[in-house]
């Protein structure tokens, strides 16, 4: 354990926490957290996860910018579910992005490319789904991050492996709390 997983993992939990309660500081934190952990895999050789911090710094921009300028009173984004067809595409493109990915990732020195890419996409796409305000990306952080933890105790890297056990109840509060607000709407 280092002192660049343990700071980047404190702020992990804060930022999950605040994207639960729908507040948008969760955005700048979790730009940071990302960038720390982006740092922290380079040295891991976990490329695939240095990848995906740098897409999800981006996305921090994005969910950032999509929450504080949407269409609500608040001049928020609302919590609204993914389409059939979004669901069905968004998948789709995880799983060819998991393969490309994993596929270039493979002719690297990169340690565990395959589960790495498949993690990464899937991420991706929860991702999205997060900062379009759908209420189905806890159902596939919950996924992916329960497939996290087992990825990070294969390799002894039990903090990291214990903040996605963590992220993974959050998620479960996420989910209730997004689809209570999405009802409540309604």
């Amino acid at each position: 354990m280092t002192t660049l997983e343990l700071i980047a993992s404190a702020l992990g939990v804060l930022s999950v926490w605040l994207t639960v309660r729908q507040n948008p500081l969760c955005w700048p934190i979790g730009l940071v957290m990302v960038s720390l952990y982006a740092w922290f895999f380079f040295e891991a050789r976990l490329y695939s996860q240095v990848l995906l911090n740098g897409v999800f710094a981006a996305t921090q921009l994005y969910g950032w910018w999509q929450w504080t300028r949407g269409s609500d009173e608040d001049g928020g984004r609302p919590v609204v579910g993914a389409t059939a067809k979004e669901v069905g595409v968004g998948l789709a493109v995880a799983v060819l992005g998991s393969l490309g990915l994993g596929l270039l990732m493979s002719h690297t020195e990169a340690a565990y490319s395959w589960p790495d890419a498949a993690l990464t996409a899937f991420s991706l796409l929860a991702q999205l789904w997060m900062a379009l305000k759908r209420w189905q990306c806890w159902v596939l952080w919950i996924l992916v991050d329960t497939l996290y933890v087992a990825f990070f105790v294969f390799q002894d890297y039990w903090l990291t492996a214990g903040l996605y056990g963590l992220f993974t109840l959050l998620a479960v509060m996420g989910l209730r709390e997004w689809r209570r607000a999405r009802m409540a709407v309604r």
